[in-house]
């Protein structure tokens, strides 16, 4: 009984991750037209510290300044520059194929950077997983890349995807290692530090250049709100399969994410489902499914990888 109820949770998990996540993609396209991708972002920031606020940990709690460091560091690898490389890409005219695609590379570098760092070996199901999926990324993308983008405008999501890869085994190592008093912040106080560090970062970069105030726009208050929602669950639930799953499987999930957001914009703006976006998806589960059927790389909290499979 306790295996299947961890199997249904982990299953649910999974479902969140990939809805909100793909979810944010919409926001960002919602805000064209309005204000600058800079002023949206600092906005979405400034609204989910807002709603957090009452999450801080209170003084009398006496966190070590260690983890207040450590929530700093995993804010500006997970957050301000995350989101900021896949702002402003989607500003300097990538195509949003363009950006899934190089989003692709994500499960890859966690995984192997897992493998590297806890000395596990990569198994070729771990090679046909990540195949099947990046194949799958492809065909969601195609007739979306190319248009013309300059490099230093693509070196963007890439610098977006190391940053989040890098904070992500980082959060996972700290959360493993438990060195303050023996204890971490739980998850809605690790998103209210790390959401206020992130409101202050853009808050900081849009000020100077007259980024920060808003236009009278409610379909930018539209964008904003949707952008705030999609924040939350994707992080919430991004954090949470990291802990449940393991990096590199929690990653694998995200594959699944571009030919969902793809669907999210045919509902939302009347766009056609190409029959590549369709097989894109069909390939991209295929590839995540192996790679979450493979004991993870790095021991997962509360139990071995195996017993937290969400396929056992």
């Amino acid at each position: 009984m306790a295996g299947h109820q961890r199997s249904t949770r982990a299953h649910l998990l999974a479902v969140a991750l990939v809805l909100f996540w793909s979810s944010g993609f919409i926001g960002a396209e919602l805000g064209p037209g309005t204000a600058g991708a800079q002023t949206l972002l600092t906005w979405r920031c400034l609204v989910i510290a807002l709603l957090l606020v009452p999450f801080l940990p209170r003084p009398s709690e006496r966190w070590h300044a260690r983890e207040w460091v450590r929530q700093a560091v995993l804010a500006l690898l997970c957050q301000c520059l995350y989101l900021t490389g896949v702002f402003w890409a989607a500003a300097a005219g990538v195509p949003a194929g363009t950006s899934a695609l190089v989003a692709s590379l994500q499960p890859a570098v966690v995984l192997l950077a897992t493998a590297g760092l806890h000395h596990g070996a990569v198994r070729r199901v771990h090679l046909w997983g990540l195949l099947a999926g990046t194949a799958g990324v492809a065909l969601a993308a195609a007739g979306d890349v190319g248009a013309g983008a300059s490099p230093l405008a693509l070196a963007l999501p890439v610098g977006a995807v190391l940053s989040l890869a890098a904070g992500t085994l980082l959060h996972q190592r700290w959360t493993r290692e438990e060195p303050t008093g023996g204890r971490s912040m739980p998850l809605l106080q690790t998103l209210a530090v790390q959401s206020l560090f992130t409101a202050g970062f853009t808050t900081a970069v849009a000020a100077p250049g007259g980024d920060l105030l808003p236009p009278p726009s409610s379909a930018f208050w539209t964008a904003v709100g949707w952008t705030v929602v999609a924040g939350l669950g994707s992080y919430a639930a991004y954090y949470r399969a990291v802990d449940a799953l393991g990096a590199d499987r929690a990653n694998a999930l995200l594959y699944l994410t571009p030919a969902v957001t793809a669907l999210w914009a045919a509902a939302l703006f009347g766009g056609e489902v190409r029959s590549t976006t369709l097989a894109g998806l069909a390939l991209s589960a295929a590839g995540a499914a192996l790679l979450l059927r493979v004991e993870s790389l790095r021991p997962v909290s509360g139990g071995t990888a195996t017993d937290r499979s969400p396929h056992r």
